[in-house]
């Protein structure tokens, strides 16, 4: 059975691809334009962000009391990445990647699901720091929207929201077991029609809410692991950055750092408020419309997103593809069993 269900997720994967063949050739086409000697080190600082993701997940895992190596948890979160393009749930199916690996590894769940929440709110602590950047650059130049300030507030709220919960998880285990009770019957309530049963348990709630809260403890007694988190989020976007960077300079196109900024803050907000994965079909709008309404001619912004998205989704999205298979194989049939 697992073995079919790595069959399907591969399939998917493949499909996915070939559903898009003609934006795929149109990628190829478009980086074989580029001069390579700066498209090869936007792919190599492209691998690097990889690994900074891994550091990141590295030392929230530490933090959290658990021991993994970088380099595998750069696998997993590029597997996770491929699961959550090719078979979406919410953006909740990457999750399982990891999940599955804490059960094969036999980590608790618990702080498993608390380092990739962590790991999200950490993310957009550092992104919100380059986008304030972005904004104020806009603002200078009279460009900021109303859309763009709208997208914003909602990014900030939902981070707030999630710092919210770890809060909780850190001060007060009684009223996070509340919340995630509460949240408990929701869901239930939502999907009793459809299976005629609890999907979740409000004992394991409760349960689950101690498990973070001891998970927590190191980090609320050592609040300066914090700054290194944010440290690798905001490195992590500035690497991004500079393989947009890249691209401006494979297609003759001069570089300007606000322009690379704005227009990479914009492009990746949308990218995280979109519905759909990765903000495939989004992004690459809104980027376009960003470099524009900073001069960059539409010709050459529509080629330097092109490129863009083929070296930062269609290669991790290949990339992720041989991960899942590789983490599949070396572990066995104990693990990525989604």
């Amino acid at each position: 059975m697992r073995k079919l269900i790595l069959a399907i997720v591969l399939l998917l994967g493949i499909l996915f691809i070939f559903s898009r063949f003609t934006e795929v050739s149109q990628v190829i086409q478009t980086i074989n334009r580029g001069k390579w000697l700066y498209l090869i080190p936007a792919i190599f600082i492209q691998l690097i962000w990889f690994l900074n993701i891994g550091v990141s997940y590295h030392y929230l895992y530490k933090i959290l009391g658990m021991h993994e190596k970088y380099t595998r948890l750069s696998l997993l979160s590029a597997s996770s990445t491929f699961i959550n393009i090719v078979a979406p749930v919410g953006g909740m199916s990457g999750i399982t990647v990891f999940l599955n690996d804490a059960k094969y590894k036999h980590l608790s769940s618990a702080r498993v699901m608390v380092a990739g929440a962590l790991f999200v709110l950490i993310d957009y602590i550092g992104f919100l720091c380059v986008l304030m950047i972005g904004l104020g650059i806009l603002a200078h130049r009279n460009d900021l929207t109303a859309a763009e300030v709208g997208a914003s507030a909602f990014l900030a709220a939902g981070a707030l929201g999630l710092a919210g919960l770890v809060y909780l998880g850190m001060h007060s285990s009684s009223v996070l077991g509340a919340v995630l009770t509460w949240l408990s019957r929701k869901i239930n309530k939502v999907v009793w029609p459809f299976i005629h049963r609890d999907y979740l348990s409000k004992d394991r709630a409760i349960q689950f809410a101690h498990d973070i809260e001891e998970g927590l403890c190191d980090l609320k007694t050592n609040p300066k692991d914090m700054i290194l988190l944010v440290g690798l989020a905001i490195t992590g976007k500035a690497l991004l950055i500079g393989v947009l960077m890249m691209m401006f300079l494979a297609f003759q196109v001069p570089p300007s750092l606000d322009i690379l900024i704005a227009g990479f803050s914009i492009g990746y907000l949308f990218l995280i408020v979109s519905p759909t994965p990765q903000g495939l079909g989004v992004f690459e709008g809104v980027l376009t419309l960003t470099l524009t309404s900073l001069f960059v001619p539409l010709a050459e912004a529509t080629v330097i997103v092109i490129a863009y998205r083929g070296i930062t989704f269609w290669l991790p999205l290949v990339l992720g593809m041989i991960a899942f298979r590789s983490l599949r194989q070396k572990s066995g049939d104990k693990i990525l069993a989604i």
